[in-house]
């Protein structure tokens, strides 16, 4: 009975391409909050932690000041699933936003990076919320974002897709977001058409030259025209 149930094949289901930010788009995403407010600034260190971690949104609201270390090595440390502990480095942006968040916070080392207004934990809804209204916001500088349904799972992405544009290797973005298997990794390739057309550009067609072709200005002239 056990080898006939495992006999059974996986049922077949469509898989959408997966959301992510562009450069562009991420800057006019941490342009949106409002620098003079409290909530603002904290908007801002939360979001920029999140598009440069890859933190899923349950380890982002569970991080205290004791898993992040803004010295030499600066890196956070996050519990993900299975009770796995991984350290993720910082840039110096986020550094900098972080140590600058900490000096306002000037709370214990058990107290959350990113508290509510009544000091405690950010819950999953109230980043959803406020994700929701930054991006609000964003659409009005980057017209790409109209349309674009961007949640916490989104950003971590964005993560993934920026460190894939930048050659990191799948096995290394894998440890990087803490993924079980290096086949949940491969989705990125598939997903990215930036480095499809690379692959395009290395290809040459019969008897022709290597490249791609590139029209003159009097053909686009004439194009425009039509």
């Amino acid at each position: 009975m056990i080898q006939r149930v495992l006999a059974i094949p996986s049922k077949r289901y469509e898989r959408t391409p997966i959301a992510f930010l562009t450069d562009a788009e991420v800057d006019a995403l941490l342009a949106a909050p409002d620098q003079q407010t409290w909530a603002g600034r904290r908007d801002r260190t939360l979001l920029l932690v999140a598009v440069q971690t890859g933190l899923r949104v349950a380890e982002l609201i569970g991080l205290c000041w004791h898993d992040i270390a803004l010295g030499t090595g600066a890196h956070v440390r996050c519990h993900g699933k299975g009770r796995k502990v991984r350290c993720i480095p910082l840039r110096k942006d986020a550094i900098a936003a972080l140590r600058a968040w900490q000096r306002e916070q000037q709370n214990g080392p058990d107290a959350p990076v990113f508290p509510n207004a009544r000091g405690g934990p950010l819950s999953r809804d109230g980043v959803a919320y406020l994700l929701a209204n930054h991006v609000a916001t964003a659409q009005q500088r980057c017209p790409a974002l109209h349309g674009k349904r961007v949640s916490p799972h989104v950003l971590r992405h964005s993560a993934a897709m920026a460190l894939l544009h930048s050659g990191v290797d799948c096995a290394v973005i894998a440890r990087w977001l803490g993924h079980e298997s290096m086949d949940t990794t491969q989705m990125y390739l598939h997903a990215s058409l930036e480095l499809k057309q690379q692959a395009l550009a290395k290809t040459a067609p019969v008897n022709g030259q290597p490249g791609r072709y590139r029209p003159d200005d009097q053909l686009l002239a004439f194009l425009k025209s039509l």
